[in-house]
């Protein structure tokens, strides 16, 4: 029997995950498949997924689950073999991705899993036995309206979808985005010599700024705005961008209330709310992985990950951090504006608002503290979600995460804290792995000097960007420096150098910067590499599933008519059929043993329905007896039905 800790470590290593995109290759005839060498708009992606559905129509079905502002749907894909119970009572696993417009990637590494799975079921033994015992639905384009401004013919960072949204209170929409004044087709940023301005050319590379630290004797006198001009004759540059609201900002758990870009409220935006619908129509989903600007994957669930904006372009978002204090309307959030809507750039998390209505709960109405929502992992649940994470590790050989972000309003934490189910995130690829002022080792605790949690973006100071904590310290620098570093090694086209341009209000200013999306997404050339890990991965993930069986039934004579009924249930998957947490937010419905007779029958032992909250994995049973009046010769069925962990039956024939 395997121990509760050693089933991750079985299945496919990466050099597997190698192989299997080696067979898929061969497998898919010419011109069938995607083309995986660029990232596809929605126009592509759309038709890739439909013609992967009406490739394979016994295994996959397509849908829409909503509509976006501007029309476009939100593809839902189906995959589940036909030979196994139908789909909806299988266990399933939910993978969404790009809910961040400028995280392509994320529809790319759904989409080659998608296409990987779907060529692989009659050729692979262990592909098909997957797809034929569970379900897995992909959502591969969250926001296809924020996505699609990546393939606008002037690049800039868009991470929002496009609701409209008065960033800087001063009664308009949407007036003031950036201009690219260079004509380089890219909105990058723009620094100035200032006397009073806080950033100084850093010492380490010149092509990137540092606050100055005046303990140690440095003098600032740069300032950092967003490529453009002041619009709206504000004195602010470029606050209030076309759209908009993050989605993966928009959901329920630890949401950021009154931060511009999460939304006038919780589940405002119908891409959040399809999502949601989704979700709870399928309660038979037992796990999530997300393709998002977070990560609890790469390093460990249960340590913190700190949020690592780039500093250069949180910098240029400072500027902007008193825009919504001086509109028309009053805000009591004291949040930065200026980033929530339209233009996100690469760094930009949301201001530190506020948590409305936050007086004390009570319970009851008696005085008395009501429970606290969770915010970290029930200790009950650590061991699963950490052998789970070093299994990606080493099926991906991904260790190290680039820019990442607070997730506040995430997805993927709804799917644990509130869903109950394990929950995962990850930006699907990341930098090379140490180097100085880097992240510590995968999996291990924060670097020197890196405060857990800390916050991804500051409150600022005022024009010029003096900057939040996030714009202080080493560690935004440091996620700059690995960036640039990655770039030269791989010759990566993602920075702007800087060049001289006269602005129309701020004289002499140099134009460069971090080209957009180039931070968040990796080149295309390891697109098939990437998703030939994860699809291995998810497999993998679909392994561990909980799994219920009634493991023996039997009856027993016990003369006069009465009959013992014994039956063992079993959970033969990794998982529990609820986590630790699930169990004490009430999340998962329990796992059900219902024996087939009248009640009145029953003389003594379990009652004729009976309910467990939690079965652990690894092969786990609980015993259920009744003792039962009958007749000789008649069938009695027992059963255990699960939401998320499949069902099974048994019939005994009393003798």
């Amino acid at each position: 029997m395997r121990t509760r800790g050693s089933h991750p470590r079985f299945g496919p290593s990466r050099a597997a995950a190698l192989a299997m995109l080696l067979a898929w290759c061969v497998a898919v005839p010419a011109g069938a498949a995607a083309d995986f060498s660029k990232y596809h708009n929605y126009q592509e992606l759309s038709a890739a997924l439909k013609a992967a559905a009406s490739a394979q129509p016994a295994l996959a079905t397509l849908v829409s689950i909503g509509k976006t502002r501007e029309g476009r749907d939100l593809w839902a894909l189906e995959i589940a073999g036909a030979g196994g119970p139908p789909a909806g009572t299988r266990p399933g696993l939910l993978i969404a991705a790009n809910f961040e417009g400028d995280h392509l990637v994320g529809s790319e590494l759904a989409l080659f899993i998608i296409e990987s799975l779907l060529a692989s079921y009659a050729t692979d033994a262990a592909v098909k036995d997957r797809l034929d015992s569970t379900v897995i639905y992909v959502v591969p384009r969250m926001n296809p309206d924020g996505a699609e401004q990546m393939f606008a013919a002037i690049k800039a960072p868009h991470r929002t979808n496009l609701t409209p949204y008065d960033d800087d209170n001063d009664g308009r929409t949407d007036e003031d985005g950036p201009e690219d004044l260079n004509k380089d087709g890219v909105i990058t940023v723009m620094r100035v010599k200032d006397p009073s301005g806080p950033y100084m050319v850093s010492p380490d590379d010149a092509r990137l700024m540092r606050r100055a630290d005046a303990s140690k004797g440095e003098a600032g006198g740069w300032a950092v705005y967003i490529e453009g001009v002041d619009s709206d004759g504000d004195g602010f540059y470029n606050e209030d961008g076309r759209g908009g609201v993050d989605i993966n900002r928009n959901f329920m758990h630890q949401y950021p209330y009154f931060a511009p870009d999460a939304g006038r409220h919780m589940v405002s935006e119908s891409e959040t709310r399809a999502l949601l619908d989704f979700v709870i129509t399928h309660r038979n989903i037992a796990a999530i992985l997300t393709f998002g600007l977070s990560d609890n994957l790469m390093v460990t669930p249960g340590r913190t990950a700190s949020a690592a904006p780039i500093a250069l372009v949180d910098f240029a978002l400072a500027s902007n951090a008193d825009a919504r204090r001086v509109g028309m309307f009053a805000d009591a959030a004291g949040g930065r504006g200026g980033f929530g809507g339209g233009v996100m750039f690469m760094g930009g998390e949301g201001g530190r608002g506020g948590r409305g209505g936050a007086a004390p709960a009570t319970a009851g109405g008696r005085g008395m503290p009501a429970r606290s929502p969770a915010t970290t992992l029930n200790a009950g649940d650590v061991e699963y979600l950490r052998a789970i994470a070093d299994k990606y590790r080493e099926l991906t050989g991904l260790r190290s995460a680039g820019m990442l972000r607070t997730p506040a309003g995430a997805f993927f934490e709804y799917g644990y804290y509130q869903f109950g189910v394990p929950s995962f995130s990850t930006p699907g690829w990341g930098l090379p792995a140490g180097g100085r002022g880097g992240p510590g080792p995968a999996g291990g605790p924060p670097a020197a000097g890196t405060p857990a949690g800390m916050a991804a973006m500051g409150t600022g100071r005022g024009r010029g960007g003096a900057g939040g904590e996030a714009a202080s310290g080493g560690v935004p620098e440091a996620v700059d420096l690995r960036l640039l570093r990655w770039m030269d090694a791989e010759k990566v086209d993602g920075f702007a150098a800087w060049a001289a341009f006269k602005h129309p209000t701020l004289g002499d200013v140099e134009i460069g910067g971090f080209k957009p999306h180039v931070t968040v997404n990796p080149p295309t050339s390891k697109i098939a590499e990437l998703g030939a890990g994860h699809t291995t991965f998810v497999l993998h993930l679909t392994s561990l599933f909980p799994r219920v069986r009634i493991a023996g039934a039997a009856a027993t004579s016990l003369g006069g008519g009465l009959y013992r009924i014994k039956a063992d249930i079993e959970n033969r998957g990794y998982l529990p059929t609820a986590l630790a947490h699930a169990v004490v937010a009430r999340a998962v419905a329990p796992a059900m043993v219902q024996i087939g007779v009248p009640p009145e029958s029953i003389i003594t032992g379990h009652e004729k329905t009976s309910f467990i909250q939690a079965i652990p994995g690894t092969g786990s049973r609980r015993t259920y007896e009744w003792v039962i009046t009958g007749k000789p010769g008649a069938a009695v069925t027992v059963k255990v039905a699960t939401p998320n962990a499949g069902s099974d039956t048994a019939t005994v024939t009393l003798q």
